[in-house]
């Protein structure tokens, strides 16, 4: 198994650059990814006995109860990207205060169609840099990312297949993935801190945080 983020109305420019300026940082998440499909068995091949257990890997990135090495590492990459994160937020919010601007100036009447023009190209350019900083950042933290947690996923995903392998399991789900799904389930079934605890156990924290690298 592997571990592997409105517009104006005037002559139809309305759309894009103020909806976009609710837009959230998309940073990635824990999501484990389904293990590639085993070979099947022949087909007189009787069933073997079965037992599913569940797994919350959206529990893996809590603060308290998480795992360790994964939290401080996707805390540490954060920490290396929070001044262009904080960059590209507030070019949001500068996009969105320009939109309720210029929504505030449509319902003048009349409305003052020059100051409205200023405001949609000024919105023009604070679009742009925002979607040429946002994509800028979104690739350098999705690379930063690959480098610093995207091994310690893959550890949780060998450790996670041999913990339940140990324990009988032939088959774990994601329970985050397919809670409304579930009806019924007996607590025991759900082995999602025991393996955090025992993750944890074995994988201490470092108390070093991952080494930055220089970024344009």
């Amino acid at each position: 198994m592997k571990i592997t983020v409105y517009g104006f109305i005037v002559f139809t420019f309305i759309g894009g650059w103020a909806a976009s300026a609710n837009a959230q940082i998309a940073r990635p998440t824990p999501t484990p990814a389904v293990a590639a499909r085993p070979t099947p068995a022949p087909a007189n091949a009787p069933v073997p006995p079965s037992k599913i257990a569940l797994v919350d890997t959206s529990m893996f990135g809590d603060e308290k109860n998480g795992i360790y090495r994964f939290v401080d590492a996707t805390r540490a990459v954060a920490a290396e990207f929070k001044t262009r994160s904080d960059e590209v937020n507030n070019l949001a919010k500068r996009l969105t205060a320009l939109a309720n601007e210029v929504d505030a100036l449509m319902k003048a009447n009349p409305p003052n169609k020059t100051v409205i023009d200023a405001k949609q190209q000024q919105g023009a350019a604070l679009q742009a840099e925002y979607d040429n900083k946002k994509a800028k950042l979104d690739e350098d933290l999705g690379k930063r990312y690959d480098q610093v947690v995207s091994p310690i996923s893959r550890q949780i995903g060998a450790a996670l297949d041999q913990f339940a392998s140990q324990r009988g399991v032939t088959m774990t789900l994601d329970v985050s993935k397919i809670l409304p799904a579930i009806l019924t389930v007996v607590p025991a079934a759900d082995m999602t801190q025991a393996f955090i605890n025992d993750f944890n156990s074995k994988n201490p924290r470092t108390g070093a945080a991952p080494p930055t690298t220089p970024k344009p």
